[in-house]
């Protein structure tokens, strides 16, 4: 049998490879698309797929869990990545690409489900900051990584698809040499219908689900919004290939120092206190234009927002029985997806109608609302509302 921390090792290696994945197949098929005369429009339309398939996928995903367990649910998922990495080049079609992406979402979606829920119920609360964080600061590294392989079309077109397919099947023979495990059954007596399951978990972790909000919003917001923003206010694509860096930078430095804090000062004080760190450094991004100014911005509001996933994830799991750490996930799941989808909505309206600052308003203004709400979270109140889970 292996360790656990050979097991956990692995788990952050192959995180590794599905941020890496995440990090080539958005550059790199937008750039293809672009090179094929597709619309902007129907260019991020395609890029929406991804979460799409998160949300189609999460409804069913807790049953297969209790089922097959974690290896058998995380092997499925990276092999659908694979195999659909594989298949990419064979057919550049606008609507085909969209299916696969879907597929992608979905193999995505099912991989870090079944691990998050298997790092969390393996993790003491003593020691779940650190190990989530852990697992932040891998898929961050891979997503940095990833947008490098966009070069390899210089090549070949399908090269970048084969690479990271490799490591796919790289990740899936690491996966062989690890024991399967299953998660907590839910006791007879709380097996009442999923839907009021769901609203009883989700009463009693919020305020970690509305991190994991948060991040898909500030993340697909930032990446989406701000370089059409930059364009429009004269900073140019230079600032942007300065700013969004300095934020990745800050998030990856960050990402453990926050975890070991909040296992010793708690995982609320820490939340609440990057959304109100991070949301004043965007909206004090409003005074100047100066690019130094916006670039020590960025970087301090990636310290603190850039781990806004790992720290949601790590205060749900805190607030729920081990048994509804599956439930926990895929709200985390949904919560992630409905951030990434809402975030460039409102962020591409606001640079319509407000131009000069919308984008920083938009994110910094956004950020201060879940401070609010979080800072009014009392878990004694959430129990006796919720019963007993």
């Amino acid at each position: 049998m292996r360790s656990a921390r050979y097991r956990f090792n692995v788990l952050i290696a192959v995180v590794f490879v599905s941020g890496f994945a995440q990090g080539m197949l958005l550059p790199l098929l937008a750039i293809l698309l672009e090179d094929a005369g597709v619309s902007s429009s129907i260019n991020g339309l395609s890029a929406s797929a991804f979460y799409i398939g998160i949300l189609v996928i999460s409804p069913f995903i807790e049953k297969p869990l209790h089922n097959f367990g974690y290896k058998r649910m995380i092997v499925a998922g990276i092999a659908l990545t694979a195999v659909s990495l594989i298949v990419f080049p064979l057919w550049q079609a606008i609507w085909f690409w969209f299916i696969l992406r879907l597929i992608i979402g979905i193999g995505d979606h099912i991989f870090h489900f079944a691990t998050q829920v298997w790092l969390t119920s393996m993790s003491v609360e003593g020691n779940r900051g650190r190990n989530i964080s852990i697992y932040g600061v891998s898929f961050g590294l891979g997503f940095g990584v990833g947008p490098i392989m966009t070069r390899l079309i210089e090549i070949h077109d399908a090269l970048p698809f084969a690479v990271a397919a490799l490591l796919c099947v790289l990740a899936l023979l690491l996966l062989i040499r690890i024991d399967n495990a299953y998660p907590e059954n839910i006791h007879t007596a709380d097996v009442q219908s999923t839907w009021q399951r769901y609203g009883k978990v989700f009463r009693l972790s919020w305020p970690g689900l509305l991190g994991t909000f948060g991040y898909g919003f500030i993340e697909t917001t930032v990446h989406s919004n701000f370089p059409v923003y930059a364009v429009r206010q004269g900073l140019g694509v230079d600032a942007v290939s300065i700013l969004l860096p300095a934020f990745a930078v800050g998030a990856l430095v960050f990402q453990v120092p926050l975890g070991l804090l909040s296992d010793r000062l708690g995982r609320k004080p820490i939340l609440v206190g990057s959304l109100l760190i991070g949301g004043i450094c965007f909206l004090l991004m409003t005074l100047s234009s100066s690019l130094v100014f916006l670039a020590v911005m960025f970087l301090i509001a990636g310290l603190f927002l850039g781990s806004l996933f790992s720290m949601g994830i790590t205060f749900m799991a805190d607030l729920l029985p081990k048994e509804h750490l599956p439930a926990g996930n895929i709200l985390a799941g949904i919560c992630f997806s409905l951030g990434s989808i809402f975030g460039p909505l409102i962020g591409g309206l606001a640079i319509q109608v407000f131009a000069e600052g919308s984008i920083f308003y938009t994110i910094g203004g956004m950020m201060l609302v879940l401070f609010i709400s979080v800072s009014f979270f009392n878990p004694k109140r959430a129990e006796v509302r919720s019963g007993n889970v």
